[in-house]
């Protein structure tokens, strides 16, 4: 019998071993799970037992594939001390999170070394381009047409200064064949997107950008397609892994599954599994905030971005969810709801005609690591369990991409493209 917490627990599985196990039934987790049960394995996927919305339920919506610059890129740090110091700017520490981040914060800069920021940049590029490819193919797969919107992208720069200092980005979106168009005036800014503010004069239009029409619907789309192709979600928190002779057992609050392979991709909460099998791995947690208004008069036709703000406007159904920023504050600190209300407050001065109604607020967790890049292979302790998860706000962006680099590293075949840059071990 095995003991947890000095209790004794049932074996919760299958007396025999299971085939695969997914922990995780977020976005990640169930488009890995998916990629698994097309090639015929028997997938069982742990869902934590939270009825608070996720990440992949509340996130912008956005397949933003044309993001290919790391958040960690060469001067970063000139602009950080001064986002950092502000508790409502674009990106911020809490005073009470400063000195446990600290460690995190130096990987961050090395990682904006120009060297590094370069593999990372290309290392980035190609996960987008397979992802953008393997996401056509999820949609076909899953008949998922009708919760897509194809309506392209526009980031916008209220002063010209602030446009010129983009160029070098989509300079490089160019090069990685990102197709684009620049604008600069408010009149063609106006012809694509209607009733923005006029200090907008400038303006980057990603027309092959692609929007889900709601997260949630689009997560819950694809775990019934699991589910009614024979896969089995369970309800269970996963807190412990362990090798054994006979497979990997996974120890949750109420018992133990068991099974031959094993697939982390838990999250913000990942890298305290893999702790327990002993890979440290510096995850940290970029808290997301965002406030969704109910259905209003004012058309959205495309997905608005605003990089020197940090935030975005996209529409969620018949809605319009406003969110963004980057808050470094771990999993335990209480929500700080006061940086939804600001960015909620510079949609409506951005968009004169946008409802004024009260909208619904919400904070979500997104596994970040220093370099901007998920961690994608197995571990260093047990080649049975792969890991799947960090891959900060490009979690949906990069879904369909991972799940095709799991099944691949799952059935031991040759991945699609190089994984050296996303190794569990690079740290």
């Amino acid at each position: 019998m095995t003991y947890l917490a000095g209790q004794p627990l049932k074996i919760l599985s299958d007396p025999n071993v299971q085939d695969v196990i997914v922990i995780g039934a977020g976005v990640i987790g169930i488009s890995a799970a998916l990629a698994l049960q097309a090639d015929g394995r028997k997938v069982t996927v742990l869902d934590r037992q939270d009825s608070s919305p996720r990440a992949s339920d509340m996130n912008a919506g956005a397949f933003a594939f044309a993001d290919i610059m790391p958040l960690a890129a060469p001067g970063i740090l000139r602009k950080a001390p001064k986002w950092l110091l502000d508790p409502l700017g674009p990106l911020s520490v809490p005073p009470a999170y400063a000195f446990k981040i600290l460690p995190w914060l130096v990987r961050f800069w090395r990682a904006s070394l120009p060297g590094r920021y370069q593999k990372s940049l290309s290392a980035q590029a190609s996960l987008m381009k397979l992802s953008q490819d393997a996401l056509e193919r999820l949609i076909s797969d899953t008949s998922a047409e009708e919760l897509i919107r194809r309506d392209g992208q526009l980031q916008l720069y209220e002063r010209e200064r602030e446009f010129q200092a983009s160029l070098p980005g989509w300079e490089l979106r160019r090069k990685h064949s990102v197709n684009f168009k620049l604008l600069k005036s408010a009149e063609e800014i106006a012809d694509i997107q209607p009733g923005i503010d006029s200090r907008f004069s400038f303006a980057g239009f990603t027309p092959d950008w692609i929007n889900t029409c709601d997260p949630a619907a689009w997560l819950s789309h694809l775990t019934n397609v699991f589910r009614t192709r024979g896969g089995n979600v369970i309800e269970a928190n996963a807190t412990q892994l362990r090798s054994t002779g006979n497979g990997v057992e996974i120890q949750s609050v109420n018992g133990i599954h068991c099974a031959s392979q094993v697939i982390v991709a838990a999250g913000a909460w990942s890298h305290h599994l893999a702790k327990t099998l002993g890979d440290t791995i510096p995850l940290e947690t970029e808290r997301g905030y965002n406030t969704t208004l109910p259905s209003t008069g004012f058309d959205l036709k495309t997905h608005l971005t605003f990089p020197g703000h940090g935030f975005v406007i996209t529409r969620i159904n018949d809605g319009i969810r406003v969110g963004g920023a980057v808050e470094l504050g771990g999993l335990q600190l209480p929500a700080n709801y006061k940086r939804a209300e600001i960015l909620l407050e510079k949609a409506r001065s951005f968009l004169p005609e946008l409802d004024k109604k009260t909208g619904h607020q919400w904070m979500g967790f997104r596994p970040s690591l220093p370099d901007s890049l998920p961690v994608i292979g197995p571990s260093s302790k047990d080649k049975r369990v792969i890991y799947a998860f960090g891959h900060g706000h490009l979690g949906l962006t990069q879904s369909a991409g991972t799940a095709e680099l799991v099944r691949a590293l799952s059935n031991k075949t040759q991945p699609p493209i190089d994984l050296a840059a996303y190794s569990p071990n690079r740290f």
